[in-house]
């Protein structure tokens, strides 16, 4: 009851919109997916996705959780650094620009990351790939989740676990009804509010306290929020970059979007998507330091982006940032559902138990294999274990040790199978070692580095020839035999 009435909203009003939303996103993703129904459709959008929806998507997907809750959490414990850190996210996007027309080129039937593992690398690279996705995947979901249940229950007083099960419910509810095309449309319309209210909060934020004031507070109180030479945030800004291009590069999500963007799409659409991206975790992390002039008590740190623009705005304020935030997690759960459940479908149904499935059996399953996902994210999710960004930097060590792999089976063609699954294996090992000695703010680095020691050694040792044309037949169609050799040699 206490809780309740220490809300800015009321949980009558947080239930409105919640309401409001929820009918919202399922009838305009009823209305983009309405005709997608097989299983390019319903998992690839056709492959029509123009300039317009393949930017609002990229861009949408990439402000979730870790944009618009971690980052000001990191900027409370790691000052301007660790809102800095944050927006060097963008790079990812932006280095993924060229990969999406190469993607694009080589593998013009392609569904998923996985499929281009399976073939470039073979069955054990192809495996451990699946490992560390499927891994870093639900690990994304449940931080979304729970970012979702604590933004409602922060602002309304609605438990914790109702909030967390309206939401998934929610993505779930329109992600089965209309596949990546509903995804997408509504990937548009939460770009808008996301940018459009993000803007309003910072604005609003600097009339209220002012850029002196907020110097002089966290300057006495925490001076080292604003000390430029903090190891910690120094190493965790270079980690954050490579933790960032490793999310991207492995990720299903953006693959996905490379396979469904119409021909010569991905280039601009990431491009401009990147851009784009830069200043709104900036600006998402900028209000956490305005705490030490509000004198603010926050009990959990990744609950001070809410805590402060509903002080800073009252109700108005609580609503907006509730609406912001609601959209950011919907616009970004919503794809990950539909891009792990694309990889579920193909590279472990399909290509572990019914390699002889048709493309009408894959349809039916992909929509049960959402449901499915829904249901495992909202268990996991119910006790709240970890702070997202906790959560979230914990698979830093898995999705950085797939750069290098990723990157260099793209475009070189002696990149070494065995190269590639030792890379991933001893990488992600030797980042979850420096994640529990040093800190959370080093794993994505040491992983990458030891990936990237590895797959340049055993290339030089064991290179490869591989011939590009494979890739062309690597569609889940053409996959029946599981097991196919770890590569073509000419």
């Amino acid at each position: 009851m206490d809780e309740v009435q220490s809300a800015i909203l009321d949980p009558a009003i947080g239930w409105a919109i919640l309401a409001a939303f929820s009918v919202l996103w399922v009838a305009i993703g009823w209305w983009f997916g309405r005709d997608q129904q097989d299983l390019e459709g319903f998992m690839l959008a056709g492959r029509r996705v123009g300039l317009a929806l393949g930017v609002a998507t990229a861009m949408a997907t990439w402000v979730t959780s870790n944009t618009t809750m971690a980052a000001p959490q990191l900027a409370l414990q790691l000052g301007i650094w660790g809102m800095i850190g944050y927006s060097l996210g963008a790079v990812g996007l932006l280095l993924f620009a060229p990969l999406a027309r190469r993607i694009r080129a080589l593998m013009p039937g392609g569904f998923t990351s996985g499929d281009f593992v399976r073939a470039r690398y073979g069955t054990t690279a192809w495996r451990v790939f699946l490992g560390i996705s499927l891994f870093y995947a639900l690990g994304w979901l449940i931080s979304m989740g729970t970012a979702g249940g604590v933004l409602i229950h922060a602002l309304t007083g609605i438990e914790y676990r109702f909030g967390m099960t309206v939401i998934v419910g929610i993505c779930v509810a329109y992600t089965l009804l209309g596949g990546l095309r509903a995804v997408i449309g509504t990937d548009f319309i939460q770009t808008v509010i996301i940018l459009v209210g993000v803007a309003v909060l910072a604005w609003l934020a600097i009339d209220r306290v002012g850029f002196e004031r907020m110097h002089e507070a966290t300057l006495a109180e925490r001076p080292a929020l604003l000390d430029l030479l903090f190891p910690a945030a120094i190493m965790f800004l270079f980690n954050n970059l490579l933790f960032g291009i490793g999310e991207i590069f492995h990720s299903n999500v953006w693959w996905s979007r490379a396979f469904a963007f119409r021909e010569g799409v991905g280039l601009p659409a990431y491009l401009i998507a990147g851009l784009l991206w830069i200043p709104v975790p900036i600006v998402a992390g900028f209000v956490a330091l305005t705490v030490p002039a509000l004198g603010l008590n926050v009990p959990s740190a990744d609950m001070v982006g809410p805590m402060v623009a509903a002080h800073l705005l009252g109700q108005g304020g609580a609503i907006l940032v509730f609406i912001v935030v609601f959209a950011a997690l919907a616009s970004s759960l919503d794809s990950l559902l539909a891009a792990t459940s694309d990889l579920v479908v193909t590279d472990l149904y399909k290509g572990h138990l019914r390699p002889n499935a048709t493309p009408e059996d894959l349809a039916r399953a992909a929509r049960w294999i959402v449901l499915g996902l829904g249901l495992l994210t909202w268990a996991l999710c119910l006790p709240r274990i970890a702070t997202l960004a906790a959560l979230l930097h914990f698979t830093g060590a898995f999705v950085a040790s797939t750069i290098w792999p990723i990157a260099a089976g793209l475009y070189w063609r002696h990149a070494s199978s065995t190269g590639a699954a030792l890379a991933m294996v001893l990488g992600t090992v030797g980042g979850l070692v420096a994640y529990h000695t040093i800190g959370f703010y080093v794993a994505a680095l040491v992983s990458a580095a030891i990936s990237m020691t590895v797959m340049l050694v055993m290339t030089r040792l064991r290179p490869d020839a591989f011939d590009w044309s494979v890739l062309s037949g690597s569609a889940p169609s053409a996959h029946n035999d599981p097991a196919p050799p770890p590569g073509v040699h000419s």
